[in-house]
Formats: structure tokens, C-alpha cells, sequence
């Protein structure tokens, strides 16, 4: 029988029950209403202008394409700046910019492209944000409630997505733009305020690592890691169709419809809603499916939602159907989420993060725009109904390229699997390498006898796959033609110090079981030598 204890981390509640998270959590959730408030107010601004479909669909569009240029750079500055004070910056900034437009609004000098610009201001600001909110999660909360973390942490979205569009439907019916704008402005206060008197620990600020060697080692993690890969694919091939529904669901509320600003809000609280229920089911399910089974049903119960939208005319059942699409979109978030959470190293969490968030955020801006150009030519009904096709084809390409099986459960713990290379004096002044110097060429010999050798080139191309994860800009495996059954893999650092940080901060687990197979299978111990560059 379980022990209580056990039976309160199981709960997919746990992570509520540790201070700081409930407190950051609850304050986002005021800080989502308020900008799902700003959205519909925004795009309830244009949806009467000349070419509303496009406009619509630039602001949605406006508030997402700054993830492309800024999410990688913040996902750099996560790792290697305080992420409290990265996000308190431009949490503040963010209230600032929000009680501008508001003003503007309020004196009746918003145009659609002022509108436009300082809804990229706010998008590109949370962007800065994003990837250090997600990387914070392994402080808060330990690594087993990571999952109900991402669950909670989606839960709130949507819940927002819930309550904002329809407080902002009751505001627009009673008052104007100006006082939604306002709210957002304020919402960002209660972040503040958690920010400032949450304690982080000392150990867990960034190591200061350099901006641009840091932005490269981020990228190359992605371009080595195929787990991480497939997650990113699988994140385009759903966002890319889904994002048609948000950027067109104003128009299709109005001019096909027949709904007011109370009514849109309604739809999009449906869809709240649905993702809110699906949190609860989400847990469960997790428990008795595969996780590309629950993304492959959760794309499928979006797409029709989708295409509800795009062929019937009654509102009420559309609303009903949105509830199964949102809790489709939620399933589908969580799910890709968590796996990408789960699969990272704390070393390069963030700027994993904001690859995938420039991927996920990205698709959709460019979706927007593609899908709002694509209805001004076919209306929005027809658009609809081609994103809702691509959604059920993206759900059936899962058989045949699902996530990888063994994603997020592999062992992503640092370790420091062998002692820092020994380094002999070089001059009567210099008794230590400058961490600048470079490039550092590493050669490693194995002696490997014949009837492992065809094993043994399997397990060094995975050795190789781990080097340029972890810091190798070039890898090559050779093989000594005046003694065959030696082997050498060369690999060039750039510096020696980004060579020590290989060795002693970017290792995981999973690294050196790699590596410990490939020794396993020769002889004796691998010959290590450290080559540097001459002046």
C-alpha cells in the first residue's frame, strides 16, 4: 500500500503545494487573463476595417513572429544571466509598453498599424521571457512533478484562455478597447511582486558562460540530439495547420456566424474550457497510453473543432465542439512540452527551449499570416477546411514518424565521467592553459579486436553524435591502415575552456554510458591526447 506522501507526489495537483510555484503560478494566471484580454481586444479592433481577414491574422501574427528573432538570444541569456531578474526586466517592461496602448486607445489615436507595432513590442518582450519561465520549472518543483508541472502550467493558459476572452467580450459590450488594454497593463503587477520576494537559490544562478560560444553550443545540442529533433518536427507539422483557427476565428465569428464581441469571447472560453477539462483527463490517460497515441488523438479532437468551424453555421454547436478542441490543443502542447522538458540537460534547458519555442510560437505567426493571405484569396471557410485536412494527415503521419520511444527517459544528469586533462608545463611563466586558447584537437585511440569491431563502429558513431552535443564543432572517426584494429576518433573544441566545460558541465549520464560501450569493447583503456593549436 502507498504511503500518503507517495500517493501527494503522484497527484497531478503536487506541484501547487510547493510556495514559490503555487505563487508564480496564480500570478501568471492573472498576467494570462490580462493577455488574452489584449488579444481579443486587439484583434476586435480591426475586425471591422477594410480586409479584415488579413489584419486579423497580421496581429495574431504580430504577437508571434518575435519568437523567431528574439527567443533564441533569450533562451542564451536564461543560461547564462539570473532568469528572476531576466524576467522581472521585461515583466516591467511589458507594463509599460501594454499602459501606452492603452492611452492610445483611450484618446482615440490607435491606428491599426500602431496597433500592429506595439503588439510586436509586447510579443517580442514575452519572447524574452518565455524560455527563461521554462527553464525555472526544475527549481520549483523536483524532477518526477515535472510533468504535472507542464500539465499546470498548460492548465493555466488555458484556463485564462477560459476567463479572458469572455471578461474581454463583457468589457467591449459595456465600455471600449482601452479599459482591456488597461487590465493587461495591470495584470503584470502581481508577477512583479512574486518576483521580488522569491528567493532563488545562489546555486542556481547561470554560470556565465560566454553570450555567443553559449548561442552555438545551444544550437548545436539541437542539430545532434535526434530526440529533440523529432520533437521540433512533430511541434511544426501540428502548429503549422493549427494556427489557421486563431487567426481567422475573429472574422468567422462575425461574417459567418453572425456573433458580436460577447459571442467571439464565448468561442474562445469554449476552447478554454475544453483545454482546462482535458488538463484533469490528461493524467490518466498519460497512465494507460503511449505518448504518441495521446498526441495523435489530441491533434485529431483539435482538427475537428477546426472543422466545425468551417462547415457548420450554428454557434452553440460549434461552441460545444470547440470544447473537445481545446482540450485536443491542450493534449497536444502538454504532451510535446513535457517530452522536450524531460529529454533536456539543466546545461542547455533554455536554449533548447526557445529552439522549440521559436519553432512552436514561430509556426504560428507564420501560419497566421500564410493562413490570413490564403483566406483574403479562398475565404475563411475554405481555408479552415484545408488546415483541418492537414491536422488529421499531420495525426496520421505519427505512425510512421512517431517521437522517438525512449525520449525524455533517458538519464539527462551532469556528471564528470573522467578527472580535467593533465596539462605539462609550457613555458617558465605558464603553468596553466588561458581559457581562450584554441582550437583544441582531441585524438582518442582504441585498441578494438576483430569480433567487436562491427559492434564497436555502431557504438562510435554514437560517442560521435554525444562529442558534438556537448561542445565538438568537427568529429571524425578513422582507422589506422598499418594497424587495423586501431581506431581513432579526432574531434576539435574551440577553446579550452569550452573543452573544459565539456568535460566537466555538459556530460550527462546517458553521455557516459555511450562512452563507457565503446571502451567495453576494446582491449584496454582509450589513448587520450589533447592537441593545441601553435601560435
Amino acid at each position: 500500500m502507498r504511503s500518503m506522501a507517495g500517493a501527494e507526489s503522484s497527484s497531478a495537483w503536487a506541484p501547487l503545494r510547493r510556495s514559490v510555484f503555487r505563487a508564480l503560478w496564480l500570478a501568471q494566471l492573472g498576467s494570462n487573463v490580462g493577455s488574452w484580454m489584449q488579444s481579443v481586444g486587439a484583434q476586435w479592433t480591426v475586425v471591422h476595417q477594410p480586409n479584415a481577414a488579413a489584419l486579423a491574422s497580421i496581429v495574431q501574427a504580430a504577437s508571434l513572429l518575435p519568437v523567431l528573432f528574439v527567443s533564441l538570444p533569450a533562451g542564451v541569456l536564461a543560461d547564462v544571466l539570473d532568469r528572476k531578474r531576466l524576467i522581472a526586466a521585461a515583466t516591467a517592461a511589458m507594463a509599460v509598453v501594454a499602459g501606452g496602448l492603452a492611452v492610445l486607445s483611450a484618446e482615440g489615436l490607435l491606428t491599426p498599424t500602431a496597433l500592429i507595432a506595439i503588439t510586436f513590442v509586447l510579443g517580442a518582450c514575452q519572447a524574452l521571457t518565455s524560455p527563461a519561465w521554462q527553464a525555472i520549472q526544475p527549481e520549483l518543483v523536483p524532477r518526477e512533478e515535472l510533468p504535472e508541472a507542464a500539465a499546470l502550467n498548460s492548465l493555466n493558459v488555458n484556463l485564462a484562455r477560459a476567463i479572458g476572452p469572455a471578461l474581454a467580450g463583457f468589457v467591449l459590450g459595456v465600455s471600449s478597447s482601452a479599459i482591456v488594454f488597461a487590465v493587461n497593463a495591470v495584470s503584470y503587477l502581481a508577477i512583479l511582486v512574486v518576483l521580488v520576494r522569491w528567493r532563488r537559490p545562489t546555486a542556481a544562478a547561470a554560470a556565465g558562460e560566454p553570450m555567443l560560444p553559449a548561442l552555438r553550443a545551444g544550437i548545436r545540442y539541437v542539430v545532434y540530439a535526434p530526440g529533440v529533433r523529432r520533437i521540433l518536427l512533430r511541434a511544426m507539422l501540428f502548429v503549422l495547420p493549427a494556427s489557421a483557427l486563431w487567426g481567422l476565428l475573429p472574422v468567422v465569428a462575425v461574417h459567418r456566424l453572425g456573433l458580436g464581441s460577447t459571442g467571439y469571447g464565448v468561442l474562445l472560453a469554449a476552447l478554454g474550457l475544453g483545454a482546462v477539462g482535458g488538463a484533469m483527463l490528461l493524467r490518466p490517460v498519460r497512465a494507460k497510453v503511449g505518448r504518441n497515441t495521446l498526441l495523435g488523438c489530441a491533434t485529431a479532437a483539435y482538427a475537428i473543432g477546426v472543422l466545425a468551424v468551417a462547415l457548420l453555421h450554428n454557434a452553440t454547436i460549434v461552441a460545444v465542439i470547440f470544447v473537445v478542441a481545446g482540450a485536443g490543443w491542450l493534449g497536444a502542447l502538454s504532451t510535446l512540452n513535457t517530452t522536450l522538458q524531460l529529454a533536456l540537460p539543466a546545461w542547455v534547458r533554455a536554449r533548447a527551449l526557445a529552439v522549440y519555442l521559436m519553432v512552436f510560437l514561430g509556426g504560428q505567426g507564420v501560419g497566421a499570416l500564410i493562413w490570413g493571405l490564403v483566406a483574403a484569396a479562398l475565404g475563411a471557410p475554405t481555408t479552415l477546411l484545408i488546415s483541418g485536412i492537414l491536422l488529421l494527415l499531420g495525426a496520421a503521419s505519427l505512425a510512421v514518424i512517431p517521437i522517438y520511444a525512449q525520449t525524455g527517459q533517458l538519464d539527462r544528469t551532469v556528471v564528470q565521467p573522467w578527472p580535467d586533462p593533465e596539462i605539462g608545463i609550457l613555458t617558465e611563466d605558464e603553468t596553466d592553459l588561458d581559457p581562450r586558447s584554441g582550437p583544441v584537437l582531441v585524438e582518442v585511440s582504441y585498441h578494438v579486436p576483430p569480433e567487436n569491431a562491427e559492434q564497436f563502429r555502431t557504438a562510435l558513431a554514437r560517442v560521435g553524435l554525444s562529442r558534438q552535443r556537448t561542445g565538438a564543432r568537427r568529429w571524425t572517426a578513422y582507422r589506422d591502415v598499418g594497424t587495423p584494429d586501431v581506431y581513432v576518433e579526432m574531434f576539435e573544441v574551440a577553446t579550452w575552456g569550452e573543452h573544459l566545460r565539456q568535460h566537466n558541465e555538459r556530460i550527462t549520464g546517458l553521455d557516459a554510458g555511450l562512452y563507457e560501450e565503446a571502451s567495453r569493447l576494446a582491449l584496454e583503456p582509450p589513448r587520450i591526447r589533447h592537441l593545441l593549436v601553435t601560435d
